[in-house]
């Protein structure tokens, strides 16, 4: 088998060293043939900076790599392009001064790269690209990875984040002023911050983001694990790997985020959150304190399609956010008259439990100290015990600091003891659905395992019990034909005992 590119950016390491590849040259040679200026957002550790690398090694000319692969009947390689290579992967952008001192850094490294002298340090990306025309008579390759990270390292202080936003805009403005020195320029990020306010004029940049010809250009697709990974994933569970890890939607296949596949084959197929677990987003808390939002929403949100493209400092909308960073993706498009609107959707089994987690850390507070209380749970579900999932969760009420109380975050979350239920049962890992849809209503939330359905209504200050209106609606008769076992509970809460007052439960099948 061959070895996994664990970390490995680099296209001629995976090339020359003989690592596992899945060939994106198709894709680059119909980028490069059908335009000039791009900009593609994705998910951290998507695969955005080794499509870049490869990008640098095509206009370099250097054949030797790309034999067998899709573009290298299709391209001019005796031509070779000066490469330009901007990465803001690393650096102190917490001041203006820290982000001038790894542009400086990268425009003298692209001198040294490009056989040009050591610069000054106010040399600026405009110089750099006329003089890289007249050193070689050839148009330049301008690629720019994480371009958004000085200004994303600092999303959560406005003022340091405008601070971010001027200086890159001054930097990129060097490029639409030397359109006749360019062949070829691209942009990857994690964010769409608005072109108006970041890139200053430059109106040409294509958002390839959401065209479906290129939805694939970084991830990884069903075929590609069965193909090029199939001898590593030979014993693997392919159904448990779809649902852990699969979802992600650029209106193309759905793909796989490769970071967490190769992390799973390296840890000998076991199932864990690889991807959540390099880059916990404590930025999302921080919004949520700013945004009043009600969680269970994420699984049956609609949005217009301004929503997601409205994006900038001053205005950082919590789903364009979690979109952009890989926590929520496209379920589908729906064109209506004048109008696009989308369904999103958690993307997997890893972004759900990982995510119900952190929002459950939040609205209760209690960290680690939850564990043995979803344990608790976990075997309630699997014992098929009512009895005891009404102890695991009056336990998780009563452990709930007053100060969370005391601090209004009830009095910003209308549906709080709803959201806390669904963040402790998403954490669990159970399929979950929130407001599920029947002939007659809404069901609150519906937890499913392998033998067992639960159908949960939640009611709070009310006399009323809230199991009745699941009883008179007859919500369990959606689940009858599945052959499960299925549970119906109703769960009262009282806001002055901020726990649990009513909770009962039939089995109807």
């Amino acid at each position: 088998m061959k070895k996994l590119p664990i970390g490995i950016q680099t296209f001629r390491t995976i090339i020359e060293e003989d690592f596992a590849y899945v060939d994106k040259t198709g894709i680059a040679s119909d980028l490069i043939e059908n335009g000039r200026y791009y900009f593609i957002s994705r998910p951290r550790r998507f695969g955005k900076s080794l499509f870049l690398d490869t990008l640098s090694e095509i206009f370099k000319g250097t054949k030797e790599l790309f034999k067998g692969l899709e573009i290298y009947d299709k391209w001019d390689w005796e031509t070779k392009y000066p490469v330009i290579r901007i990465s803001f992967g690393i650096g102190d952008f917490s001041c203006a001064e820290g982000i001038q001192k790894r542009i400086s850094f990268l425009l003298k490294e692209s001198c040294r790269q490009n056989g040009l002298p050591v610069p000054p340090d106010d040399y600026s990306l405009m110089q750099l690209i006329i003089d890289l025309n007249e050193a070689t008579g050839q148009q330049v390759v301008i690629l720019i990875d994480e371009y958004d990270k000085p200004i994303l390292d600092n999303i959560t202080d406005i003022e340091r984040a405008t601070i971010a936003r001027t200086v890159l805009r001054d930097f990129y403005g060097s490029i639409k002023e030397c359109d006749e020195y360019i062949r070829f320029v691209f942009l990857t990020g994690v964010s769409k911050f608005s072109k108006m306010n970041l890139f200053s004029g430059l109106n040409n940049l294509e958002d390839i983001t959401l065209k479906k010809e290129y939805a694939t250009i970084a991830g990884y697709t069903q075929h590609d694990l069965e193909t090029v990974f199939a001898e590593h994933l030979k014993n693997a569970d392919m159904e448990m790997v779809k649902k852990w890890y699969n979802g992600y939607n650029y209106f193309g296949p759905a793909l796989y985020n490769p970071f967490d596949i190769l992390l799973f084959i390296s840890n000998s197929c076991d199932f864990r959150s690889y991807w959540w677990e390099t880059g916990n987003p404590a930025f999302l808390v921080e919004k949520l304190k700013e945004q009043k939002f009600y969680i269970p929403d994420l699984e049956n949100l609609m949005v217009e399609e301004k929503t997601l493209s409205s994006f900038d400092v001053e205005k950082i909308d919590l789903i364009a956010l979690l979109w952009q960073t890989g926590y929520l993706t496209f379920d589908k498009k729906l064109n209506l008259p004048g109008l696009v609107r989308y369904k999103m959707k958690v993307p997997n089994l890893e972004v759900r439990s990982s995510l119900g987690g952190l929002f459950l850390n939040y609205f209760t507070d209690l960290s680690g100290t939850s564990v043995a209380k979803e344990v608790e749970a976990i075997e309630a579900m699997l014992e098929q015990n009512p009895d005891k999932i009404r102890d695991a969760l009056y336990s998780l009420f009563a452990a709930i600091p007053y100060a969370n109380y005391a601090n209004n975050i009830i009095a910003n979350y209308e549906g709080y003891y709803s959201s806390v239920i669904y963040a402790f049962f998403t954490a669990l890992g159970f399929d979950i659905t929130a407001e599920d849809i029947t002939n007659k209503g809404r069901i609150d939330l519906t937890v499913k395992t392998d033998d067992s359905i639960y159908i949960i209504e939640f009611k709070v200050d009310s006399e009323e019990p809230a199991i009745h209106q699941i009883t008179e609606r007859g919500y369990s008769e959606k689940y009858l034909s599945e052959g499960k076992k299925i549970f119906i509970l109703g769960i009262n809460f009282s806001s002055q005992e901020k726990n649990i007052s009513d909770f009962q439960w039939e089995q109807i099948a």
